[in-house]
């Protein structure tokens, strides 16, 4: 890219920093871009919960504007504006509909060079279980206000354009990338993993992570096992949420309490993706899996329903098996298959699904795709009017 287009100083805006998919993929990009020699900040709507101080050690500042969840609060239109004002960033990019709509709300009333919006689901979702149509409405209505949108998979991509939220001249699949030197296999983890885990040798490991919400259908992951007939097995279940408790008690009354263990969220996810056998996903709908990615470049082969950018990871019959979205027969069915393979067969569905990794979604290489597009948005914007609006006050909380 040509250098005066490329942009040294770039501004992530999100709704906060947990282990969640969307932000382990801005943590990843904030810490690829920085180590470009690139400037960045990180901007969460409410205060962030994690991975600040890995960041902070990086020497990527952290803010918070001070929203409470669930809590509209116009003045974070002001803190954001005064944010961009001292950082005076080439770019700002935001991740999530929240984000979205508050960052080009911002842009009414400071001066932004280029704003880039990126939705990370197939659908906008709501963990209360409400309405979300009328947050693909505001993103049609404040289109004007984006450079240029994103997602991260093609099916997402199609839906969005045929409900209108975002036309299709201005709107782009860049998909979510892996570390693959970071999520990589190795024996020695395996047992050492295994060894902390106290889970023997003979056992056959299943792992799901995402959050414990509707999204993921844990209930049918449940029956599935259910189904399932007696062997030396085990499923853990990383991740958090709403639905804890409830699948908990799930998990008690089909009496599978000895096969499914709740871990709750990890930083460090990879020991157990390390001590796992294979890799289990129940979602009713899903964007591209950061967690599923994550899971291939550890060589994982996996079962997982047919949903959103899910057989853009995974490959039927060569690095796992797809069935239908909430059908725990079928999902048991393949679960079985995968596990009764032979060791050898079940390590070509895991050779394949690291190498498919490798080829579409190395961390360097979806970063590369990343600077290309705010340069060609700096490139298009740089005889634009600056500003939409007068600079907003209002102090920025950090």
């Amino acid at each position: 890219m040509p250098e005066q287009l490329s942009p040294q100083r770039i501004l992530l805006v999100i709704t906060t920093l947990t282990f969640g998919g969307a932000e382990t993929q801005v943590v990843r990009l904030a810490q690829e871009l920085k180590r470009r020699g690139r400037e960045v900040a990180i901007a969460c709507l409410i205060e962030p919960s994690n991975w600040v101080e890995q960041l902070r050690s990086d020497g990527i500042a952290v803010h918070s504007l001070d929203m409470k969840r669930g809590v509209p609060d116009v003045r974070a239109i002001g803190r954001l504006c005064s944010l961009v004002k001292l950082f005076r960033p080439d770019v700002v990019h935001s991740h999530m509909v929240h984000a979205n709509l508050l960052a080009r709300a911002a842009r009414l009333f400071c001066h932004m060079p280029v704003l880039i919006s990126t939705a990370h689901n197939l659908r906008e979702t709501s963990e209360k279980g409400g309405p979300t149509w009328h947050k693909e409405v505001l993103y049609r209505l404040s289109d004007f206000l984006a450079d240029r949108t994103t997602i991260i998979c093609h099916a997402a991509y199609k839906r969005y354009v045929e409900v209108g939220a975002v036309p299709a001249k201005k709107f782009e699949v860049v998909p979510n990338g892996i570390d693959v030197e970071q999520f990589s296999p190795s024996p020695e983890a395996r047992l050492a993993a295994r060894k902390s885990l106290g889970i023997a040798d003979s056992v056959f490991l299943w792992l799901a992570v995402g959050r414990l919400v509707e999204q993921k259908d844990y209930g049918t992951l449940l029956r599935a096992i259910q189904i399932l007939p007696e062997g030396d097995y085990k499923v853990l279940v990383a991740g958090s949420g709403p639905l804890l408790q409830p699948l908990k008690g799930e998990t008690e009354r089909l009496r599978l309490e000895d096969k499914v263990q709740f871990l709750g969220a990890s930083e460090n996810i990879r020991h157990l993706y390390a001590a796992a056998d294979a890799f289990v996903m129940s979602s009713i709908f899903e964007g591209l899996s950061a967690a599923l990615l994550e899971a291939s470049a550890m060589a994982l082969p996996a079962v997982v329903t047919d949903v959103g950018g899910n057989t853009e990871i995974v490959t039927e019959g060569r690095t796992g098996f797809v069935v239908p979205a909430q059908n725990p027969e079928r999902l048991a069915q393949a679960m079985l298959t995968l596990a009764t393979l032979e060791p050898a067969a079940r390590r070509e569905f895991g050779e394949a699904a690291r190498a498919h990794c490798l080829q579409n979604y190395r961390f360097d290489l979806i970063t590369e795709q990343w600077l290309d597009l705010y340069a060609r948005c700096l490139a298009r914007t740089a005889t634009r009017p600056k500003s939409l609006g007068a600079q907003a006050v209002g102090p920025v909380t950090r």
